[in-house]
């Protein structure tokens, strides 16, 4: 009896350790750990009558060697997806986001005093947006501030500014 015991202890030890590893990101996108959940954040010119809003879920994935961040505007009217991963080659890391406008980006991230900073080259904007500039921090009462810049007709234009609240519950939906 004792040592069934021992035996089903040391099996749940296994699986309580295999569970805890699936859940890790390789070392150079721990920095994202935080990140990894569902958010929900409102534009400015959103009204309980007409909400604007914007729903994220950052998710680990390719069994922790990339971070994948699928969102939603307004219940799929736009949305894209960016996959996260370090660059063999020069260990940085860098993404790709693609939109269901048609566009997409390649950008690179870099980690400045607990912000996300990205910079992206675009391809395919109808609108003439040529880069986006990013910064994406936690805020201290657990909420995710984005705000962004946008390269276009030879100029940088303020992008969007949002904060964001984890919102288990939200849905990223595409039509």
């Amino acid at each position: 009896m004792k040592a069934l015991i021992t035996l089903c202890l040391a099996i749940g030890f296994v699986a309580s350790v295999g569970a805890a590893q699936t859940n890790e990101l390789t070392k150079a996108l721990q920095p994202l750990q935080p990140f990894l959940k569902t958010w929900k954040g409102h534009f400015r010119n959103s009204t309980p009558e007409k909400p604007n809003f914007d729903v994220q879920r950052w998710e680990r994935a390719l069994n922790g060697r990339a971070v994948r961040i699928i969102h939603s505007v307004n219940n799929g009217a736009y949305g894209g997806e960016s996959m996260i991963v370090a660059n063999p080659k020069t260990a940085a890391l860098e993404f790709y986001y693609f939109t269901t406008a048609g566009f997409y980006t390649h950008g690179t991230i870099e980690f400045q005093g607990g912000k996300v900073i990205t910079h992206e080259e675009v391809t395919g904007n109808d609108d003439g947006v040529t880069k986006v500039k990013g910064t994406t921090e936690l805020l201290p009462e657990g909420k995710l501030r984005v705000l962004t810049q946008y390269f276009k007709n030879g100029a940088w234009v303020d992008g969007r500014d949002m904060t964001y609240e984890e919102t288990p519950a939200a849905e990223v939906l595409f039509r």
